[in-house]
C-alpha cells in the first residue's frame, strides 16, 4: 500500500515540489507536536492528529463502564501470566506523525520490559481497543478516507484492533495484514459471542463481560481460577 502511494506520487511531474512542501509542513508539525507534549497534563484527554490538537469531551456512562470492564479483565489476565503491560487512555502512544491516547493498549512482554518509570511516550502497542462515542466514531473506525486512526495504527504495526460499540454491544475485531500493512476484518461479535484475542495468548472472554458488570465479575473469577 505504501509502495503504491509512493509510486503514484513519483509519476507526477511536480513530485519534488510536492515532497518539499510536505517536508516543510511536517517539520512545522513536529515543532507543534513537541509543544503539545509539554502542554499535555494528567487531567486532560487530548490527541495530536495531523497537526491538530483534538480535545475529548466527557463520555457517557456506558462508554466508561465498557472501558473499565475490559481493562480490568485484560490487565488481570496479562499480569497473572506475565505477558506484558496493559494501560488505559492516559498512556500516550507516539507514532511518526501523530500522538494518541487509546482507550486500552497492550504491549507484549519484550516491549513492556523496556519501559521506564519516567516514560511518557510509548511505542505502537500490539493490541489497541477503542470504545466508540459520539465524538470519536469517525476517527476510530474505517468508514471514510478520513478515518485516520484506523489507517495509522495499521501502518505502524499494531497487530490487533478492537472497535467496541457500547450502544450495539458489539466488538469489531481486526488483525494486521503485514503484506499490505492494513487491517483485515476478523469478525463482528455480539453479546452472546466469545472474543478470543489474537495477540494475547489464551485470553478469551464472553462479549457480554465487556458490557455487563455481573458477567465481568464472573469472568474475572474464571480467569483467576484458571491460574490458581
Amino acid at each position: 500500500m505504501l509502495e503504491n502511494r509512493v509510486a503514484d506520487l513519483l509519476e507526477a511531474p511536480d513530485a519534488k515540489l510536492v515532497i518539499e512542501r510536505a517536508q516543510a509542513i511536517l517539520a512545522d508539525e513536529a515543532v507543534r507536536c513537541r509543544s503539545f507534549r509539554e502542554w499535555l497534563r494528567d487531567d486532560v484527554k487530548a490527541e495530536f492528529i495531523n497537526g491538530e490538537v483534538i480535545m475529548h469531551s466527557p463520555v457517557k456512562r456506558r462508554h466508561l463502564d465498557a472501558t473499565q470492564n475490559l481493562l480490568t479483565l485484560l490487565r488481570v489476565y496479562v499480569h497473572l501470566h506475565d505477558l506484558g503491560a496493559v494501560d488505559s487512555e492516559k498512556a500516550l502512544v507516539g507514532l511518526t506523525r501523530n500522538d494518541y491516547e487509546p482507550d486500552i493498549c497492550y504491549w507484549n512482554h519484550e516491549t513492556a520490559s523496556s519501559f521506564e518509570d519516567d516514560q511518557m511516550e510509548h511505542p505502537a502497542p500490539d493490541l489497541i481497543a477503542e470504545v466508540l462515542s459520539e465524538t470519536t466514531t469517525g476517527r476510530d473506525r474505517a468508514t471514510s478516507v478520513g478515518d485516520i486512526k484506523f489507517e495509522d495504527y495499521a501502518a505502524h504495526g499494531v497487530r490487533e484492533y478492537w472497535i467496541i460499540d457500547p450502544v450495539r454491544k458489539s466488538v469489531e475485531q481486526y488483525s494486521l495484514d503485514e503484506a499490505t500493512m492494513a487491517f483485515a476484518s476478523v469478525a463482528t461479535l455480539y453479546i452472546d459471542d466469545t472474543l478470543a484475542a489474537l495477540t494475547v495468548t489464551g485470553f478469551q472472554i464472553p462479549v457480554r463481560a465487556i458490557f455487563d458488570k455481573q458477567c465481568t465479575m464472573e469472568t474475572l473469577k474464571e480467569l483467576m481460577a484458571r491460574t490458581a
